[in-house]
């Protein structure tokens, strides 16, 4: 009998003393903004965009050009011949409209995808993060919303996390 309180006391002190679940925090926001790859792809996109732009304004003087050149000859033409000229100009002109959103769609595509990309990567070292160093939870932060409004300064792993993410990418590169 006195075998089986001592077996369960022990047994008791065992289960009293298991640890604590580790857990730690990082703050969205932060990891994504400071992550070196989501800053290159900001510079890839914004040169794309302005090259964009720089084509598309290019591409529209012409066209003001070639309307203002239609509208000086079409004050010497028949009214049949005016309408034929301003319809052609009009049909140039939905060709051209359509043509830029198509691109504009694809850059906002290719963007979204870019992005949709890196949150996956960074969703992913973050657990692998975790999983490497023994943590049995990793909560996120942002600025308005999130699963942590309070967290001790200890607890936060964001500016760890953030660095080798970036030491991860920079070897990639």
């Amino acid at each position: 009998m006195k075998k089986l309180i001592v077996l369960a006391i022990a047994a008791l002190g065992l289960y009293s003393c298991q640890q604590p679940a580790k857990i730690g925090f990082v703050d969205n926001s932060e990891l994504v903004n400071e992550y070196q790859e989501k800053k290159d792809l900001e510079t890839k996109m914004k040169t794309k965009i302005e090259n964009f732009q720089k084509k598309n304004d290019s591409i529209g003087r012409a066209f003001q050009m070639e309307v203002q050149d239609a509208q000086i000859k079409a004050a010497k033409m028949s009214q049949k011949k005016q309408e034929e000229l301003m319809g052609q100009l009009q049909k140039k002109q939905g060709m051209l409209q359509q043509q830029f959103q198509i691109e504009e769609k694809a850059i906002s595509d290719e963007s979204k995808s870019l992005n949709d990309s890196l949150l996956n990567t960074v969703k992913k070292f973050v657990e692998d993060y975790g999983k490497k160093n023994g943590y049995d939870y990793i909560l996120g932060k942002n600025e308005y919303v999130g699963t942590v409004y309070y967290g001790k300064e200890q607890n936060d792993i964001t500016k760890d996390v953030l660095e080798l993410l970036n030491k991860e990418y920079a070897a990639k590169k």
